[in-house]
């Protein structure tokens, strides 16, 4: 098995007396998108300013392709591109001058800065506006170009955060589908920060959900959604009174039960069964028209982490 692109070991980061990142330990593999999920103020952005060597740690380590954060930043921002709070783009300019300039300042030559920026303009659907100041552009075109800055040199390895935070969901999606194409056509590691869970599930191979600091988890989605050890079913139907939630509160197979638009939602220990849960609504006067079984979402297992947390 090939080292992790990026390496961490009991890091840690104290602002006074608060500890924004605490005792994080974890490993990223390459060629995936890595979500780092968590609500605001969790630790992420802070995280990925130790990565990239722009915070000291107050204890720990980190090596980042290689390099150590501690030591060799230079080597780390050479090597890596990053998306951070700001877009890093020039209004006032054209789009493919501000490709061109952060291929000079990543000392391209001339031929491969102009096959790079026609290479990634034209996959990003944006080559007949490369003319166009930047400044003109919507949210989502300028977001697009930041990604296309973040390539031009192509590193093995970018960081994006909360690449979509205000975004509609047109938009988002557009982006979406524009880092999955990357993705696999770069070959290129993503770590990315998000607290949009619809988002994470969509794009990310492996995530690590964090809150206040410390890593609760770390999987794909489908083993974390597994290591709730629960099913979910969604009942559609009529008659569903308070006197059937609390029967069903009371079976020890039921792990939660609530109404939502009409529906039942019950969430199952394990791979119980779903029949005597039907009997039982019916006997009590329920009338049940449909029976949806599933997994619980990612969102679903983000917010049970985020209670059992806080207990």
């Amino acid at each position: 098995m090939s080292e992790p692109i990026i390496q961490i070991e009991h890091l840690s980061r104290s602002f006074g007396a608060v500890k924004a990142v605490d005792d994080l330990s974890l490993e990223v593999p390459a060629g995936i998108v890595f979500g780092f999920l968590g609500p605001n103020g969790a630790g992420k952005t802070t995280t990925i300013h130790l990565l990239l060597g722009l915070l000291e740690p107050t204890q720990g380590q980190a090596g980042v392709l290689g390099f150590d954060t501690r030591t060799q930043s230079d080597a780390i921002h050479a090597h890596c591109g990053a998306l951070l709070e700001f877009a890093g783009l020039y209004e006032r300019m054209s789009a493919e001058d501000n490709l061109d300039l952060y291929g000079r300042i990543n000392l391209m030559s001339a031929s491969d800065r102009q096959a790079r920026i026609k290479e990634l303009l034209t996959h990003l659907d944006l080559w007949d506006r490369r003319k166009d100041l930047v400044g003109k552009w919507s949210r989502g075109m300028k977001q697009k170009l930041a990604v296309a800055r973040t390539l031009i040199h192509r590193p093995p390895l970018i960081f994006l955060d909360e690449p979509t935070a205000g975004f509609d969901p047109q938009a988002a999606a557009a982006l979406h589908n524009d880092l999955v194409s990357l993705v696999e056509r770069e070959g290129v590691t993503v770590f990315l920060n998000t607290h949009n869970l619809v988002e994470a599930e969509r794009l990310c191979a492996r995530v690590g959900v964090i809150r206040q600091g410390k890593l609760l988890t770390v999987g794909s989605p489908d083993e974390l959604r597994g290591s709730q050890g629960a099913s979910q079913a969604e009942i559609v139907g009529e008659g569903f009174d308070e006197q059937i939630l609390n029967l069903l509160r009371s079976r020890p197979e039921v792990a939660q039960v609530e109404m939502r638009n009409g529906h039942l939602l019950i969430d199952l220990h394990g791979e119980s069964k779903i029949g005597p849960l039907v009997r039982l609504i019916v006997e009590s006067g329920g009338l049940v028209e449909e029976i949806r079984r599933g997994r619980a979402s990612l969102e679903e297992v983000f917010l049970t982490l985020m209670e059992e947390d806080k207990r």
